[in-house]
């Protein structure tokens, strides 16, 4: 059996959350406030399974440090029962498109009346309303809608794509995350609860503030890397080395600059101004052909001891083995499956390393047995196949 609830370490420590059961954005949300102390049961359809690769093992990180109950919310006595732990427990969170919890019978109206302090957390991509909230779509999807995503990559050719990091994760789950949280403690001023809607293009728009700032202001072209975050700058970019490995140029600040001109040996007054945007092409090319012309890790030695804002673009493996991140410990391994480290860090609450994954419906028994449910009542819902 794994470790019971009230081992846990962090400074969510003491909070019960229902975690139903989905992909991407609304997992990490539920892995955040798990990694941070608060206990977080994941609600599994009974018999659950998955044609996604990796989910429902121990590769599932974004399932981690969470127990799981398989529950048959279309039998009656799997609703009720899912209604009695909503009665427990301080907040609920679900990924499904608007109104499948309403057509289950446990949305915000019969959750909340179960009890008045839930907070009851929705993640999607559009939102509860609007024209396009019954839509399917993708990290992708919400984020091109934000005018982000036309703002990310290379001139003359297809915006880039970031990963699904802006849209599921930054925009998505974190932001789901921090409503929760922020509800959670509202309630324990007010009594009352009530429902986060966290919506992907909310998020990922929100992300993107400063670069709104800068387009109101009139200091943001709407040409792809012609400005300053976004490759066109040459002092703000990556270059390809003589291996074909990459480095990462970050030297904004004048001070930074200069550091950086000197270690590569160039005269500043022939350089030119740093914020002569009309030179920026020829520089970028420039500083192009010099790191064409050694491997990455001379680059990253020559760069090493100053404030240069240098730094080698590592692959997945070699940032693991990082001395900074080894230091850190910005990597922990979980039953063999090397993965970030909670974050972010605290000096009076420490968060314990996170359990691995557990399987669809395994801890059922003794979830429910921990949250209240007499035994023989346990006995009556697995008859029932309700559990």
């Amino acid at each position: 059996m794994r470790g019971d609830a009230p081992g846990r370490a962090g400074p969510l420590a003491g909070l019960k959350i229902l975690e139903m059961v989905g992909i991407g954005p609304a997992p990490f949300c539920a892995m955040m406030l798990s990694d941070m102390g608060a206990e977080v049961v994941r609600v599994h359809p009974r018999n659950a399974t998955s044609d996604i690769p990796f989910v429902n093992s121990k590769f599932d990180v974004l399932a981690r440090g969470r127990r799981s109950i398989g529950i048959d919310l279309k039998n009656p006595q799997g609703k009720a029962l899912l209604l009695d732990l909503v009665a427990r427990a301080d907040g609920l969170l679900e990924g499904f498109r608007p109104g499948v919890m309403e057509r289950l019978g446990v949305g915000p109206a019969e959750c909340l009346a179960r009890n008045e302090r839930l907070v009851f957390g929705r993640m999607t991509g559009w939102g509860q309303e609007g024209p396009l909230k019954d839509r399917a779509g993708h990290d992708i999807d919400y984020l091109a809608l934000t005018g982000l995503l036309d703002a990310i990559g290379e001139k003359d050719r297809p915006p880039a794509v970031p990963l699904n990091l802006v849209g599921d994760f930054g925009g998505g789950g974190l932001l789901l995350a921090f409503g929760m949280v922020s509800a959670i403690l509202a309630a324990r001023e007010s009594g009352k609860g009530q429902v986060v809607d966290a919506a992907m293009t909310d998020g990922a728009a929100l992300l993107g503030s400063m670069i709104y700032g800068f387009r109101a202001g009139g200091g943001w072209k709407s040409e792809r890397g012609a400005n300053l975050l976004d490759g066109g700058a040459h002092f703000y970019a990556t270059y390809l080395c003589a291996d074909g490995r990459a480095v990462a140029v970050g030297a904004i600040e004048p001070k930074f600059y200069r550091i950086f001109l000197e270690r590569l040996g160039l005269d500043a007054e022939e350089w030119g101004a740093q914020a002569e945007t009309g030179r920026w092409p020829e520089q970028k090319a420039r500083l192009a052909a010099i790191f064409a012309e050694k491997p990455r890790d001379h680059w990253t030695g020559l760069f090493a001891d100053c404030d240069a804002c240098v730094a080698p673009v590592l692959d997945l493996d070699e940032a693991m083995a990082h001395p900074q991140n080894l230091a850190r410990g910005t990597f922990v391994e979980v039953d063999g499956v090397r993965q970030p480290a909670p974050a972010p860090r605290f000096s009076g609450t420490p968060t314990a390393l996170p359990e691995p994954p557990s399987r669809p419906g395994a801890d059922t028994d003794a979830v429910l047995e921990e949250w209240g449910v007499e035994a023989g009542r346990i006995v009556e819902l697995r008859r029932s196949e309700a559990i």
